[in-house]
């Protein structure tokens, strides 16, 4: 069972930055595709970005294409999410989900294993 713990959030004021990171437990982190999903609250959880298991391909929301930048390192079994240019609307709990395949998806049902979720508030 993999283990996925998120970390990084807080509040930021409006044109701050965040860099989110998420820790897998397991060695064999490195044969999954990752991704990040926020839920603000209210809303439905909604797709940010996601990464293939060796970090070659990549994909974003329109939300926040050119604003946040997903990377991973495998050998820290860690994935990171930056954010530049943070709005309110980016106000949500951000969760890490990891899938069991080498490309990444935007659909949350197919990924295996999923963080707590870690808060970013941005203030106006």
């Amino acid at each position: 069972q993999v283990q996925l713990v998120e970390s990084g959030g807080g509040l930021v004021q409006a044109g701050g930055s965040l860099r989110l990171s998420c820790a897998a437990s397991e060695r064999t982190f490195s044969s999954y595709a990752m991704g990040w999903f926020r839920q603000a609250a209210g809303k439905e959880r909604e797709f940010v970005a996601a990464i293939s298991r060796h970090g070659g391909s990549t994909h974003y929301a329109d939300s926040v294409k050119g604003r946040f930048t997903i990377s991973r390192d495998n050998a820290k079994n860690t994935v990171y999410l930056r954010m530049n240019s943070l709005k309110p609307e980016d106000t949500a709990v951000y969760y890490c989900a990891g899938r069991t395949y080498y490309t990444p998806s935007t659909y949350s049902s197919e990924y295996d294993y999923w963080g707590q979720g870690t808060q970013v508030t941005v203030s106006s």
